[in-house]
């Protein structure tokens, strides 16, 4: 997964994600992972995460629960017709994110034969790494929110099994077979769930952990099983 340069027309340096203005900024991770979106594409993204990052002001100031669709849309000075045009549910506007179309891209300009676990490795790590870069803030609230709430654990499931079949498709292509046969579900259920997985322990231990490290012991463990532990 290819990241671009963010660079100063002055000074010719990478500048910082704290000297980029967010409302003024499409969203970030999207942004340097694919530079060649079309000007609508663009507005599309940076109305989605003007509207995400509304939510997250708001949940942070009262709470999940009391955070309603109608104030989203006014602090993000949208019509709550809007907000519901890109996001089906309240939930969706926590889980959603420019992610699953840029990875399947990704995924199919990697090198032929490379194997499927390494290729989602290569494209999932830089993900986490620019997100965390970028987006660091909204990436904590946003694991803290879907580790301690329910609807949002329950939401996260049926986003990962729509994410899943997507995948499964371009695993297919990929791996040279007619259909999506049981293997390459089980696969990208495997790869998704274990992410998943990842996510909530390092939220439960209060985001302690180098996430980068989690996730290649998780990529680790789909590769190498599970070892017997020493008592």
């Amino acid at each position: 997964m290819a990241a671009t340069s963010r660079t100063s027309p002055a000074a010719g340096s990478v500048t910082s994600a704290e000297s980029v203005d967010p409302a003024d900024r499409v969203d970030s991770v999207a942004e340097s992972l694919q530079p060649q979106l079309s000007l609508r594409e663009r507005k599309k993204i940076k109305t989605r995460s003007a509207i995400r990052r509304a939510t997250y002001r708001l949940i942070a100031e009262q709470g999940y629960e009391a955070t309603t669709v109608e104030q989203i849309a006014e602090a993000a000075e949208v019509s709550p017709s809007t907000v519901f045009r890109y996001f089906p549910t309240k939930e969706d506007i926590v889980l959603t994110d420019e992610f699953d179309p840029i990875m399947l891209r990704e995924l199919r300009s990697r090198p032929a034969g490379e194997p499927p676990l390494e290729s989602l490795r290569a494209i999932i790590t830089e993900a986490v790494r620019l997100s965390l870069v970028h987006d660091r803030e909204e990436t904590l609230q946003r694991t803290s929110l879907i580790a301690e709430i329910p609807a949002l654990r329950a939401r996260m499931m049926e986003s990962v099994a729509a994410t899943s079949r997507l995948l499964c498709e371009v695993l297919a292509e990929r791996t040279g077979r007619e259909g999506v046969d049981l293997e390459v579900r089980v696969f990208a259920m495997a790869v998704l769930g274990a992410l998943h997985e990842a996510m909530v322990y390092w939220a439960e231990h209060h985001h302690e952990d180098d996430f980068l490290d989690l996730i290649a012991r998780t990529m680790n463990t789909l590769s190498e099983g599970l070892t017997l532990g020493t008592k």
